[in-house]
């Protein structure tokens, strides 16, 4: 077993991975940037290291400061949380060259299902069901074009080293396609360096649902069951929940075995999700694979009685997994607590929290880095909390969480917290009637006077 884990990786996360290291007998490392001096992950490390100013390249995302930071505090593993460096390749390897565990996946592994296309290619091989698309990526429009046709209109164009929504456009019809192909290239090219594209027949009513797996040294897999993530904006999710309500017994043994199935034909080892597409015929299909913990892994936790992040330090360790397949025993809703405003388009509102007041209770559960006092730097994403209710079934879940929304006070800064609270009450989310288009629809109702 490991003897000291450094955290590549701030806020609620690094703070989430701390708290199981300490079960666990571990000794932890912080780094933090000088924008994060004061958060908790840093108060609650058993060391602390600065690995620079504010901005993330020159602090998170500098590979060279991590490895000095856990070369200098003699740490033998790196947990890179989400974001950041998680799913980069390069990272992972320069730890496996300086003799440092990375607590995730391989580089070889992180390449192959890092790059979508290839990732798609790779499915298709396993026999995972793929969305009708490109085989790799599009040389030019002439090629786009004649694949557009043979597809079928509404086709999605999406950047191979694509994420966060961005290098994506829908066509849904011709004349669209070639203003959508080049500034979806133009995007990509300067968010990611690679303006490589690919396309894919574009499912209609979707839902997004992901599949949490864990895979060990033998390249043996299970999965943990599924999160709907449907409810989002700009492809950026807002609230989660584990079942789905659109889920049957049918469809979860389905798509269990098929996300099993493509983690042990690439023998991955790890924490992951296998996300899929399903449209209202209840038929999947493959879109990606996350190769690391998920923001909204604490709901799997809650309804399966399973800490995720010991499970990845067990398996990194090189602990065999039991391989059991689990099914939700309750109910779990996230809601991602952002600090922004939902009444001025989600704009974001950095600033010091002047009061906070956090909900308790039977099955109410607070992931976050954030205190009254505490300053949100500007720097990095505006999540600050992640707010869970767990109970015996759906609607007894919705109810807690409503009741932990009024009970949260977070002032000094605006947050997504009366957005949540009108989701809760909004009729189609009660029935569990929303697919990946809801918030194209969703109005904030004005503030009382």
């Amino acid at each position: 077993m490991f003897k000291k884990i450094l955290i590549a990786n701030r806020g609620e996360i690094a703070l989430r991975v701390i708290r199981t290291c300490k079960e666990m007998g571990i000794k932890t490392v912080a780094v933090y940037s000088t924008a994060d001096a004061e958060s908790l992950h840093v108060r609650f490390a058993d060391e602390a290291v600065c690995i620079g100013p504010a901005p993330s390249n020159l602090s998170y995302l500098k590979i060279s400061n991590i490895i000095a930071a856990a070369e200098i505090t003699n740490a033998d593993a790196i947990h890179p949380g989400y974001g950041f460096l998680s799913e980069n390749a390069k990272f992972s390897k320069i730890c496996e060259e300086h003799d440092i565990k990375f607590i995730g996946a391989s580089p070889e592994m992180i390449s192959k299902m890092g790059d979508k296309a290839t990732a798609k290619a790779t499915m298709r091989a396993a026999g995972v069901p793929c969305v009708p698309g490109s085989e790799g990526i599009i040389e030019d429009f002439q090629e786009c074009k004649e694949l557009a046709k043979e597809i079928g209109y509404p086709v999605m164009l999406k950047a191979t080293a694509g994420g966060g929504g961005k290098g994506m456009r829908a066509i849904w019809k011709e004349e669209e396609l070639e203003p959508a192909w080049e500034s979806a290239r133009k995007e990509a090219a300067a968010s990611f360096g690679n303006d490589g594209m690919y396309m894919e027949k574009l499912i209609e009513e979707p839902r997004h649902i992901e599949i949490q797996i864990v895979g060990d040294s033998s390249g043996k897999a299970c999965h943990l069951s599924e999160r709907d993530c449907s409810v989002q904006r700009r492809h950026q999710k807002l609230t989660e929940e584990t079942p789905s309500p659109f889920m049957t017994d049918t469809l979860r043994k389905k798509m269990g075995d098929a996300a099993v199935k493509a983690a042990e034909y690439i023998k991955y080892e790890g924490a992951g999700t296998v996300e899929f597409l399903v449209d209202k015929h209840r038929n999947f299909y493959f879109m990606e694979m996350n190769t690391r913990i998920q923001v909204e892994h604490p709901i799997t936790e809650q309804v399966i009685d399973y800490d995720l992040i010991r499970e990845q330090i067990l398996v990194a360790s090189g602990v065999p997994i039991s391989g059991k397949n689990y099914t939700p025993q309750l109910h779990s809703i996230e809601c991602r607590i952002n600090a922004e405003d939902p009444y001025h388009n989600f704009r974001p509102s950095p600033g010091k929290i002047t009061n906070l007041h956090a909900p308790g209770g039977h099955g109410v559960r607070i992931d976050t880095h954030v205190y009254s006092g505490y300053v949100i730097p500007p720097n990095y994403d505006s999540m600050i909390a992640k707010l869970i209710t767990t109970a015996q079934t759906r609607e007894e879940a919705i109810n807690k969480m409503k009741r932990a929304l009024d009970e949260f006070v977070i002032e000094g800064v605006k947050t997504t917290i009366p957005f949540h609270r009108q989701l809760m009450d909004h009729p189609d989310y009660i029935e569990g009637n929303y697919t990946t288009k809801f918030m194209e629809d969703f109005k904030m109702k004005p503030l009382e006077e």
